[in-house]
């Protein structure tokens, strides 16, 4: 479940995913795909997984995008796991995208886009490690084009203050509960989605509007 977060003044609201589901004793989830021949694979964390999953499906290119936990050591974790801040994970999108159509440093550019990198182990309401801001490179080349994004966009002065982001080397992601997975589109009426995670997506639109899909431009 998404933890308690602070709406307006004096006004608690809790809202968010139900407690992690099981079936038989193990956790409800599929297991992540194999990348399609010609397909390559991007991840990044930058808060609420919904609402980043969300932004990342509607770019050019992006064939599916999957909500995962990396960045931690615990192996196969639950929600209920990472949200207690001992696994090391934080929430993040496993990106699966065609690099003929879509480049890595437009899929880097829509993710200091889709959320607020300047923050240091939150987004929002989200507070803790787990909505810390990520940045995963598989090769030196994708660390060398995060790292220039980095030097760009703080030179940019976009953001008050400096990026935060941790840039880090893959080495594994695991699949988030099935719940998880199309959460944003699933749920529109959710209070969680309508007041935090719309007016990122919403954002990200509007900074990313050339590189979207054509059904998202209209947005």
């Amino acid at each position: 479940m998404k933890r308690f977060f602070l709406i307006g003044i004096g006004i608690l609201i809790f809202a968010g995913a139900a407690n992690a589901q099981t079936v038989g004793g193990a956790k409800d989830f599929t297991p992540l795909p194999k990348p399609q021949p010609g397909e390559a694979v991007a991840t990044f964390g930058g808060g609420c997984f919904w609402s980043m999953s969300e932004a990342m499906i509607e770019l050019k290119g992006v064939n599916r995008v999957i909500s995962v936990y990396a960045g931690g050591t615990t192996k196969n974790p639950t929600y209920d796991q990472v949200s207690t801040l001992t696994t090391g994970h934080a929430e993040c999108s496993e990106i699966y995208y065609d690099p003929k159509v879509i480049s890595f440093e437009t899929i880097a550019r829509g993710f200091f886009a889709a959320h607020d990198p300047t923050e240091l182990n939150r987004q929002g309401p989200d507070v803790g490690t787990d909505y810390r801001s990520i940045a995963f490179y598989r090769t030196p080349a994708e660390k060398g084009i995060i790292m220039s994004l980095i030097k760009e966009i703080n030179h940019s002065k976009h953001y008050p203050k400096a990026i935060v982001t941790q840039v880090v080397p893959f080495t594994a992601a695991y699949p988030a509960e099935n719940y998880h997975q199309g959460y944003f589109r699933l749920n529109p009426k959710s209070t969680y989605i309508i007041q935090v995670s719309t007016p990122k997506v919403v954002k990200f639109r509007k900074v990313m509007k050339t590189e979207l899909k054509p059904e998202f431009q209209k947005s």
